[in-house]
């Protein structure tokens, strides 16, 4: 029987023998192989769940068949997505290989979430226009450049200072999906609200330096390759957090990147009072933005370059604009009445 206290620790038989926290080695095993907070947080909730879904056994008597059951049970009764499934699946193979050290069999019986075929949401233009005029200041900022250059929320928010090129009119974003880099536009028409911003990081940077602040977090060991680089104002966020604080990951005071519900909250209630009524994320702009490009006849490999994916055909989803369906067909009704 295994015990989860409060504070997240799995202890196992008596309280005179407690056992490794368990999910502590899984979050340290995470960091090692750097992956991200949110990530982190994703896994040690599908392991805390499936702990509890059987009685609080310890994953090292369970295995193969005790997984297969949680993720069926998630499908016929849950109801959930597949990619929610397959996300509970990636944590517990997680858990046994890179924590537990234990290789599981392929599992034949496991009932698999049916992943509908779903095409994105899109706004027209008039749409993104009508939006983005109902907002304002660094959540208006943050909603251009998604829609302007298709990046995803979180590469946007972790844009270094360092990656902007407005010379080249030109954005690096770092670490993409995959762990990849690439290369997409800087629209000429944000330029000046960029650099103002970035003005704005060094005077929050700098105030940071004279309080004994300012080393900003280096993602794999970079802070240990190059000791004088987080206190370097080439690698602080371009959306600098407003205060600074506490990191989870080494308890160091630090200033953050913005917060990502702040973007969603200010970009939800904007479409509301534009009258949108599709629904409405960052990712929407993104779509949006793959769509448009295809709509004004950029071909499809610059478009899946510019969106970083590693396959066509993952981009190839965007063609249903191309292939116009009912919109393109006149109905027999309207030529009854020619």
């Amino acid at each position: 029987m295994v015990h989860i206290r409060k504070d997240g620790a799995i202890t196992q038989g008596t309280s005179a023998t407690p056992k490794p926290r368990l999910l502590e080695q899984v979050r340290r095993r995470c960091r090692v192989k750097h992956y991200s907070l949110r990530t982190e947080a994703i896994y040690i909730g599908w392991i805390r769940r499936f702990i509890l879904a059987n009685g609080k056994r310890h994953p090292r008597d369970m295995g193969a068949p005790e997984i297969e059951a949680f993720l069926s049970r998630l499908a016929n009764e849950g109801r959930v997505a597949a990619n929610t499934q397959n996300q509970a699946l990636s944590a517990l193979l997680f858990l046994y290989r890179e924590v537990l050290d234990i290789e599981l069999p392929w599992m034949d019986n496991l009932t698999r979430a049916k992943r509908p075929r779903r095409l994105p949401t899109v706004l027209s233009v008039s749409e993104v226009n009508a939006t983005l005029a109902l907002m304002e200041g660094r959540p208006w900022l943050v909603a251009s450049l998604l829609y302007g250059t298709g990046m995803r929320l979180m590469e946007c928010l972790r844009l270094r200072v360092k990656d902007l090129d407005f010379r080249r009119n030109e954005i690096l974003v770092r670490d993409g999906k995959g762990g990849k880099d690439r290369r997409t536009m800087l629209p000429r028409t944000l330029v000046e609200p960029l650099e103002r911003e970035v003005e704005r990081a060094r005077r929050l940077h700098q105030a940071d330096l004279e309080q004994g602040f300012g080393a900003v977090w280096l993602p794999n060991a970079l802070a240990r390759k190059y000791p004088s680089a987080p206190r370097e104002f080439g690698w602080q966020y371009v959306f600098a957090a407003n205060e600074r604080s506490i990191d989870p990951r080494d308890g160091i005071e630090r200033r953050h990147h913005l917060d990502d519900g702040l973007l969603s909250r200010a970009l939800k209630s904007a479409a509301r009072k534009a009258g949108v009524v599709k629904p409405v994320s960052a990712h929407t702009l993104r779509h949006s933005f793959a769509t448009h490009l295809l709509e004004a006849g950029y071909d499809i490999r610059t478009i899946q370059e510019l969106l970083g994916h590693k396959d066509v055909a993952t981009t190839q989803i965007y063609t249903h604009v191309l292939n116009r369906g009912g919109a393109g067909v006149l109905s027999p009704l309207d030529r009854c009445s020619e």
